[in-house]
């Protein structure tokens, strides 16, 4: 995927590619571990994010448009799925896009496509917020789709 006519990069090459959507990842785990307000978030994560990392990676990697790394490795991705059984609500969706907000901040991208990707960042995690709440409320639950 592109930005925009003008652009004929992939956000995955404007990112760095998977070095730079790496270091964009590992930030981001940075700042959730070091970030006392976003307790709530990490707590919801295992004590080792090795693993948690290089799957955001991956899948990062592909939602950029770059290699469907995730894809090979696991098959498609369907976040609400992958998320079903935690109890995401506005405050957790809220404090994950603020650590990704902060991780996008410190990355060596324009602005402007920081913009763009911090409100891509919220479709997705929306969705999982609505899916999650369904679960938790015992509501019937649809997973079907995957997020692009």
């Amino acid at each position: 995927m592109s930005i925009g006519a003008k652009h004929s990069k992939t956000i995955f090459q404007l990112v760095g590619g998977v070095e730079g959507v790496r270091v964009l990842c590992n930030r981001f785990y940075d700042i959730m571990e070091k970030a006392p307000e976003a307790q709530l978030i990490r707590d919801m994560h295992p004590a080792d994010l090795s693993e948690t990392r290089e799957n955001l990676t991956l899948f990062l990697c592909g939602w950029f448009g770059g290699p469907s790394l995730y894809a090979e490795k696991f098959g498609r991705a369907n976040l609400a799925e992958i998320h079903l059984f935690f109890d995401i609500g506005y405050r957790e969706r809220d404090l994950w896009l603020a650590c990704m907000q902060k991780a996008l901040q410190q990355h060596p991208i324009e602005n402007n496509l920081k913009k763009k990707l911090l409100e891509r960042f919220g479709t997705p995690a929306e969705k999982i917020r609505i899916t999650c709440q369904q679960q938790v409320k015992g509501l019937p639950v649809l997973v079907t789709s995957t997020f692009k």
